[in-house]
């Protein structure tokens, strides 16, 4: 069995490289040129998360055949748009590619509504309402390269391939390319225009006109590119657009990309279609049964001291203010509370993308709030019940370690007998944590903006969320990436 396999696999692979020089591929054009975020929080995020995940699932399905895709998630006040769109020069399996890293890459903005991501292959745009036809916007803007300044020809010709592109392109689907030679050089200025598809072609004229306006701005430089609401125009002294397929026949190059591809694919899946089945059968029964415990969890913890009412710590941050947030990372964000009595406390305001890290959450939870330790934040509670999952930890006025020894003046207040201290004790809770808990915790994130300090500057390790058990007779060897910096 084993020799037919590999047979079958050296002539795929010798098929794929015959047809894939022929098929004029250029550069996947997938660098981020910029991010905008919103700053409108989801009503519900239990709402939010599915709708958004089907307005990708949508853009998705659709983008493959055309280049371009708009999608609507459900209906409500956390109804989930998008539009994305490759510019014209992408082929569509390097368009697929670009839309993947689009998907990746505003997950940044997470979990604000209204997110434009401009990538110089692609554009991805999602929002609460429908924008499809909006073609300025106040976020328009150009960003314009500083590499080196260039001369008064090259200036000329890249006026001049600006206006060939803007004024071609709404009379071309709301595409269009320009290069026009710079005198007596061996250079050229080359232009790319796109508009959105959703545009009328009236709309599409009037945002390159704009974005023309704009992008001239950037000369003398080498290098510019306006992002507005509805349209893409780029510049550049470097040829960055695509090859134009020979004799027009880009689509039967590009089935013919797409068999071998499927045909290698169906190679390498076949082998793994077996072990796959048996993996997913087994995870999937065991992820049944930890969200099923969970939920039995849920209940316990809501019964127990450990609850505090959403309503509570939601009065507590005064509404979770911006001016009483102290930080923030991938999946949550913490602020300074209140409570009725004066004790201050701190919440942390977690994110879920799924039913099983939320499980992971409360098994977490249960773990740690039995574990006390004079180097450890110590657990005051949580909330189950509200839109999002609460933490309530004791309050440390010194905030973290980062706060200081990244900071040249807080830094002077930590003199070595207090960072002697600081290490010992960061030392001693990991210590505890690994051989005197019930069941042995690795942390698994230790830097200095999870150790924090009381008002006598002792050590306390924070942020468990991922921590993880393991059995005392078990060690612990991971090569999976966990954390931020």
């Amino acid at each position: 069995m084993k020799k037919p396999r590999i047979g079958s696999s050296v002539i795929i692979m010798i098929l794929v490289n015959l047809l894939l020089p022929d098929a004029s591929l250029g550069e996947p054009r997938d660098q981020v040129v910029q991010i905008m975020c919103g700053n409108q929080l989801p009503h519900n995020i239990t709402i939010y998360i599915p709708n958004f995940v089907q307005t990708m699932e949508n853009l998705n399905a659709q983008v493959q055949t055309s280049g371009f895709a708009t999608a609507v998630g459900s209906s409500g006040l956390d109804t989930v748009l998008g539009l994305v769109q490759c510019y014209g020069d992408l082929s569509l399996p390097e368009c697929v590619l670009c839309f993947a890293h689009a998907r990746t890459v505003i997950q940044s903005c997470y979990p604000f509504h209204s997110i434009k991501a401009y990538l110089d292959g692609c554009f991805l745009r999602t929002g609460n309402y429908h924008f499809f036809q909006e073609y300025t916007g106040q976020s328009d803007t150009a960003v314009c390269g500083n590499r080196t300044q260039k001369s008064f020809a090259f200036q000329v010709s890249a006026r001049q391939a600006v206006v060939q592109a803007v004024s071609a392109a709404p009379n071309n689907n709301g595409y269009a390319r320009s290069q026009v030679p710079v005198s007596r050089t061996n250079e050229s200025a080359y232009v790319l225009a796109d508009c959105w598809r959703s545009l009328s072609a009236s709309s599409c004229r009037a945002c390159l006109q704009n974005a023309s306006a704009s992008i001239l701005g950037c000369l003398p430089w080498s290098e510019g590119r306006t992002l507005n609401t509805g349209c893409f125009v780029r510049y550049s002294d470097t040829n960055f657009l695509n090859p134009i397929p020979r004799n027009g026949s880009s689509r039967g190059k590009l089935k013919v990309i797409i068999v071998a591809a499927v045909s290698a694919t169906i190679v390498l899946v076949i082998g793994a279609v077996i072990g796959v089945n048996i993996w997913k059968h087994r995870t999937i029964q065991e992820k049944r049964k930890g969200w099923g415990d969970a939920k039995k969890l849920v209940k316990t913890l809501h019964d127990s001291t450990l609850n505090f009412k959403y309503s509570t710590l939601e009065k507590s941050t005064d509404y979770f203010n911006e001016a009483n947030k102290l930080g923030q990372g991938g999946f949550a964000t913490v602020y300074k509370g209140v409570l009725q009595d004066g004790r201050e406390i701190a919440v942390k305001r977690l994110f879920f993308h799924n039913k099983q890290r939320a499980a992971n959450f409360y098994y977490e939870v249960n773990m740690i709030s039995s574990i006390e330790h004079k180097n450890l934040v110590r657990l005051l509670g949580c909330s189950c019940s509200g839109p999002e999952s609460l933490l309530v930890y004791e309050f440390l006025p010194n905030k973290s370690l980062d706060c200081f020894i990244f900071d040249s003046s807080k830094g002077k207040e930590l003199n070595w007998e207090k960072r002697f201290e600081i290490i010992i004790g960061t030392a001693e809770g990991l210590v505890f944590l690994h051989e005197n808990t019930k069941t042995r915790i690795v942390h698994r994130d230790i830097k200095a903006s999870n150790i924090l300090l009381d008002l006598r500057f002792r050590a306390k390790i924070a942020d468990f969320g991922l921590a993880r058990s393991f059995q005392e007779d078990k060690s612990h060897i991971s090569t999976a990436i966990a954390g931020t910096l």
